[in-house]
């Protein structure tokens, strides 16, 4: 795992999606693997599915499927680190930054930044709460989301989902269900 910090691992995106998720950054296993919230413990794909995002739990490794339900992933930082407290505020600042530069190439309709703490350290707003944000990328809406990382108690699966949901439900992104119960491993 070790040789997998500082690696790079590319985007899935495209042009105008419905919603491109932003993570902090790749975790070593994300970088190991070379799939996005690879990491056995991370709750981003049962969470996507049980919001209604993907008609199935998705894994990992099919990543690039997300493409065609409008969806894609990218990170505020790209260099992998085993834990995002590794990262240091000029990092989140030029992410911000560089994040910035490509959702205004891409224009998704919402950029959805899994993670408040990394949302206020890359954009400067100490004030954002989870939920749709005031501040627009060109026409792009912004909407802060719990981070998913199995580490995050303050969120459970089925209250994370709800959030998400909400995000489904103002992107106009079509319903897939998302009633399942789904168990998710811990880390």
């Amino acid at each position: 795992m070790e040789a997998a910090r500082d690696r790079l691992v590319p985007d899935v995106v495209a042009d105008g999606l419905r919603v491109l998720f932003c993570g902090i950054n790749p975790g070593l296993m994300t970088a190991a693997t070379g799939h996005h919230f690879a990491r056995p413990g991370n709750r981003f794909w049962p969470v996507l599915h049980l919001s209604g995002f993907t008609p199935r739990l998705l894994k990992p490794a099919e990543q690039r499927e997300l493409l065609s339900y409008g969806l894609g992933i990218t990170n505020v930082v790209a260099r992998a680190t085993a834990r995002a407290d590794e990262l240091t505020a000029e990092e989140y600042v030029e992410g911000g930054r560089l994040l910035t530069e490509k959702v205004t190439r891409l224009r998704p309709g919402w950029l959805a930044v899994v993670g408040v703490t990394a949302y206020r350290a890359a954009f400067g707003d100490r004030t954002a709460r989870v939920g749709p944000q005031e501040r627009t990328i060109g026409g792009t809406r912004v909407w802060v989301l719990p981070n998913p990382s199995g580490l995050n108690a303050h969120w459970t699966a089925a209250t994370m989902a709800q959030e998400f949901a909400r995000l489904r439900e103002a992107a106009g992104a079509p319903g897939h269900g998302g009633s399942v119960s789904v168990t998710i491993p811990s880390s």
